[in-house]
């Protein structure tokens, strides 16, 4: 077994073996095509023989990690506040997760859009998406939109210091109408989801709290709008604090 680290405090991608063996790679502006022959030196030294598909999904033009020379920045300070903004953001997701007991995702980290989510579903099958993701095929979104979903996250877009995002799917009548929060949410029209600046969360006198009122409001939207069966889909996390 192996596993493989970003680590945004000293700057490594660290491997390590469940026999003791580790590598690391040194994260700083190189080319791209340099990281990736890289890493797969260290797998081969620590003799792990793995494919890692070599290409990136999601973005347009796509080039092959191998061949990629012109791709070769790393800001150390960006890439480590970037972290801190996952690391924050994640501590309320999994709080807004909780409040769900019907099928949810994990809060996970897409790496092809580069964003952190969360999604609840409905249990009712959805309409079959359309696709259109640059270099990603049609049947992975066919399959990660199968089902009647709410979703919400964080990535580095939308705004100077990124955006927290919301989206249904499909987007019931009236969701883009639903009367949000906190101060500075939107519905975006262009992106066909509610948008949340990071500096209106980082400013607010209870960053937390404005996160949670934005996810719950833009789920809210969602849910009343599709008519969710709230009553068995929801709970609260803490109902049995007082038997403890």
């Amino acid at each position: 077994m192996f596993d493989i680290e970003f680590d945004f405090v000293d700057h490594q991608l660290r491997i390590r073996t469940d026999d003791g063996g580790t590598r690391l790679v040194a994260l700083e502006p190189k080319p791209v095509a340099t990281f990736y022959s890289e890493v797969m030196q260290a797998l081969g030294e620590l003799g792990i023989e793995t494919e890692i598909q070599s290409t990136p999904n999601e973005v347009d033009p796509a080039i092959p990690f191998a061949e990629d020379y012109e791709h070769a920045s790393y800001d150390a300070e960006s890439v480590h506040l970037f972290w801190r903004q996952l690391v924050r953001a994640d501590r309320v997701m999994q709080e807004f997760r909780s409040h769900f007991i019907g099928k949810v995702s994990p809060v996970h980290f897409f790496w092809g859009a580069v964003d952190l989510a969360c999604t609840r579903f409905s249990g009712r099958a959805a309409p079959t998406h359309p696709g259109g993701a640059p270099n990603c095929g049609d049947w992975v979104m066919e399959e990660g939109y199968s089902h009647e979903l709410s979703s919400c996250g964080f990535w580095p877009g939308g705004g100077d210091e990124g955006a927290f995002y919301s989206y249904a799917y499909p987007e019931p009548e009236g969701f883009a109408d639903y009367p949000v929060g906190p101060a500075g949410a939107f519905y975006s029209q262009e992106n066909g989801q509610f948008l949340l600046p990071y500096e209106a969360v980082r400013t607010a006198p209870d960053p937390d709290a404005a996160l949670m009122e934005f996810l719950q409001t833009t789920y809210d939207a969602a849910a009343a709008h599709s008519g969710w069966d709230r009553e068995d889909l929801e709970h609260d996390p803490e109902r049995w604090d007082h038997r403890r």
